[in-house]
């Protein structure tokens, strides 16, 4: 089984335990009737500290876009998994997904729910992408709780906006979100932003987390072979994770970073 995955992190939680979660979206239309499992797959793509050197963006976009290599990935996942399984149906979801997609992880027995909201695996950290295929067949559910990890709370204590509060994530404090946002800053996030040194998203709370200290690299050669970690002005911001915001809003922040140094 593994080989139809590509060595790949993976696990199944029962249809059945998150149905009552699923997420209104158009994609989910294309669950499958009768569905029974749902696969979790794992797309790490922590690159090595060295890779980062004196990046300006968060390290999820320094490669090509995710929802290219790991859609492509999981694409052929499920082509493997039509071939290997006759007559049974296997949709793949990427980031636009009804599926409470960190619940399914869990309970798919590959990591748990970190105080910062993110997904953490024992090998890879918090430095993965999810996606998922649900199946009309039923495999061998995996062993996985809900569960969170220690509590150290040092993601907490970190957060420039003070987003996390413990109980879940504040969105429109986290700086993510934040740097994200089109047309004027106030000035308290204009400086936020400018301190951090990135342009687009905010790492902060994946890099004090002590379950990151050993992460393994990712084994996707794609990620490598397309990392960039410097953006500039003239970067061809094409098939890159921030492409759908358009150059304005990343001119912006630049600007601020310039204004800072």
């Amino acid at each position: 089984m593994d080989s139809l995955f590509f060595n790949l992190p993976y696990g199944f939680c029962s249809f059945e335990e998150i149905k009552d979660s699923l997420i209104e979206c158009s994609a989910k239309k294309r669950l499958p009737e009768n569905a029974k499992t749902v696969i979790s797959v794992l797309f790490p793509y922590y690159l090595g500290e060295d890779f980062y050197e004196g990046s300006n963006v968060s390290r999820y976009a320094v490669s090509e876009d995710y929802h290219i290599i790991a859609g492509n990935i999981i694409n052929s996942i499920k082509e493997n998994l039509e071939r290997e399984f006759e007559g049974f149906k296997f949709e793949a979801f990427i980031d636009n997904s009804p599926l409470p997609e960190v619940r399914c992880a869990v309970r798919a027995g590959l990591g748990v729910m970190g105080v910062n909201n993110l997904f953490i695996n024992k090998d890879y950290g918090s430095w993965v992408f999810l996606g998922e295929i649900v199946t009309d067949k039923e495999f061998p559910v995996s062993e996985g709780e809900y569960s969170l990890c220690d509590g150290c709370n040092k993601c907490i204590s970190a957060c420039p906006g003070n987003a996390l509060t413990g109980k879940g994530l504040i969105k429109e404090r986290c700086l993510s979100f934040l740097s994200q946002k089109k047309g004027e800053l106030s000035r308290d996030i204009q400086e936020k932003i400018a301190s951090t040194g990135c342009i687009w998203g905010c790492d902060i709370c994946q890099k004090v987390c002590p379950l990151n200290v050993n992460a393994k690299t990712t084994p996707i050669k794609e990620f490598f072979d397309t990392a960039n970690p410097v953006v500039t002005k003239d970067t061809d911001i094409e098939n890159r994770a921030f492409a759908w915001r358009g150059k304005k809003v990343l001119d912006r922040n630049l600007s601020l970073l310039e204004n800072e140094g």
